[in-house]
């Protein structure tokens, strides 16, 4: 065991390249092998990642100039402090987020948030799933292949299958795995920098769009890095032994993840401005805007597009990971890997049917709103009940799901004060929600009330210019903090007038006088 501690590479449970034993359950101090630092170079490796070097490419297609875009990545990024704060309960509590999130919402009232958790980890498999077979498709392609329809569902198969070992083997072998390639996933974007000094153009154009394009620039980046992750950080944390260092933990975190990922969107975002078209970059497979252009030699494009490959491999190692021990979290009584089979399942035919039905950056474009408007409201609920809790829980009854446990909450196992909060902050999350102004050809562009335009929710015209008279917010896109700060304000009010989280933190101080 002491080797396995001194390594820090995995412990009894949870050892490289062998299956995780655990799930959701309580991780024990002696099996507490990670390190703050160890959890940062897992972000980093998954944050050196093609994903946001699209990201930042798909921000230019909002039509911004580069200092502009550039300008809203630094910022979105600064997110990822979220991502830290979120990450400083499962050395507390030995376990997930979603098994955390039962002392705010109760035992059985935090199957849906947990739900709601689930099915965006496997929208972002799938997504990861699209560009991988995006990259494959035109590596064929590029070998003189003709890609067909079949050939693409054999492609999705064969992806879904391979991405499917790191999570199921568990924490310690995607630890080990992604901090190995930290080194050559950088080396090629060094490579791609090189490329994007000499034929990007980071001249300014001006502040286009105006306030509302700018704000929803901003909620895409907040929802696709730190937002996005909050609700996945405590995965990975419950590996770190309870005395660990609070601000080293944020650090590493912030450190591992803010970093790469502003230098990732911002080398996007400069191959956007000599590289194709914002058709190809806006269109079915943004990995076409690599074919046919004489910038960046072949070779080299072959190469990136392998790494890329591999890249999508580790991040969705995380997402399914996490929608796993969502799914233990809902109830289902399924052990961690065998989760992980069934979403491999689930996300094969999601994508699929994605690869048909839609194009990649309109998928991206609606999927960051139904991130954006849960994941918010769920945040500054979980802070608010945790700072509330003077950031203490009780490990033992977050693992009880029985009437017994202080955690059930009533008679009915749900915290009514956390769904009421959650619901208000829903609703004001989507009022103060305006999306950018949907791809050429497309019908329809999505008002609210409050962020856009009085008395309508859809307009015809691809501007929001079409749709009349703007809202109490001028056009602008204030959804993330809305979310954030009506959910937690309404939570804290109803546990002050209930004194539910009081009687709670009570109980557990005599069950646990000396925690």
């Amino acid at each position: 065991m002491a080797s396995i501690m001194e390594s820090h590479d995995g412990s009894s449970g949870d050892q490289a390249f062998r299956v995780e034993t655990h799930g959701i359950d309580y991780i024990p101090e002696t099996e507490r092998w990670a390190t703050p630092r160890n959890i940062g170079a897992l972000w980093t490796g998954s944050a050196i990642n093609v994903e946001y070097f699209i990201y930042g490419a798909l921000l230019m297609g909002f039509g911004f100039s580069f200092y502009t875009a550039l300008s809203i990545i630094v910022i979105g990024n600064l997110s990822f402090f979220l991502l830290g704060l979120a990450s400083l309960q499962g050395p507390e509590t030995g376990t997930t987020a979603f098994a955390i999130s039962r002392a705010s919402f109760g035992t059985r009232g935090s199957r849906l948030v947990s739900f709601f958790n689930w099915i965006t980890q496997l929208g972002f498999e799938t997504e990861g799933l699209i560009l991988i077979v995006g990259a494959a498709i035109v590596l064929t392609q590029m070998a003189g292949v003709h890609v067909s329809s079949g050939l693409k569902v054999v492609f999705i198969i064969l992806a879904a299958a391979i991405q499917a070992v790191m999570p199921y083997l568990g924490h310690a072998t995607m630890v080990k795995v992604l901090r190995a390639l930290i080194i050559p996933f950088g080396a090629i974007f060094v490579v791609l920098a090189i490329y994007d000094i000499k034929h990007g153009s980071a001249s300014d154009k001006g502040f286009l769009g105006g306030w509302e394009l700018y704000t929803a620039g901003l909620a895409f980046v907040f929802a696709l890095s730190g937002l996005g992750w909050t609700e996945c950080g405590n995965d990975y944390t419950r590996y770190v032994p309870r005395d660990a260092k609070k601000g080293a933990i944020v650090g590493w975190v912030f450190l591992g993840t803010a970093i790469p990922e502003i230098l990732m969107m911002i080398l996007g975002a400069l191959t956007f401005t000599f590289l194709s078209t914002s058709t190809i970059w806006n269109g079915a497979n943004p990995f076409e805007a690599f074919r046919n252009q004489h910038f960046v030699p072949s070779w080299i494009v072959v190469l990136f597009l392998l790494f890329a490959i591999v890249q999508l491999f580790g991040i969705n190692s995380l997402d399914l990971y996490s929608s796993g021990v969502s799914l233990q979290a809902m109830g289902l009584r399924l052990k961690r890997y065998q989760a992980v089979v069934l979403d491999s399942f689930i996300a094969c035919g999601l994508t699929i049917w994605a690869e048909f039905q839609s194009t990649f950056s309109l998928y991206m474009k609606e999927f960051v709103g139904v991130i954006i408007l849960w994941i918010a409201p769920w945040l500054g609920i979980y802070l608010v009940d945790w700072i509330l809790r003077r950031y203490r829980y009780s490990p033992a009854e977050l693992q009880r799901t029985d009437k017994g446990g202080i955690y059930f909450t009533g008679s009915s196992g749900v915290n009514w004060n956390a769904i009421v909060a959650f619901v208000v902050g829903v609703v004001c999350a989507t009022l103060a929600f305006s999306k950018a102004p949907p791809p050429v050809g497309f019908p329809f562009h999505w008002m609210t009330p409050i962020s856009n335009h009085y008395g309508a929710f859809f307009c015809s015209g691809t501007t929001a210019a079409n749709c009349g008279t703007a809202g109490w917010f001028g056009g602008a896109d204030f959804s993330v903090p809305t979310g954030v700060i009506i959910a937690g304000l309404v939570y804290f009010v109803l546990e002050k007038l209930t004194g539910n989280v009081a009687r709670q933190v009570a109980k557990q101080k005599e069950l646990e006088p000396n925690r």
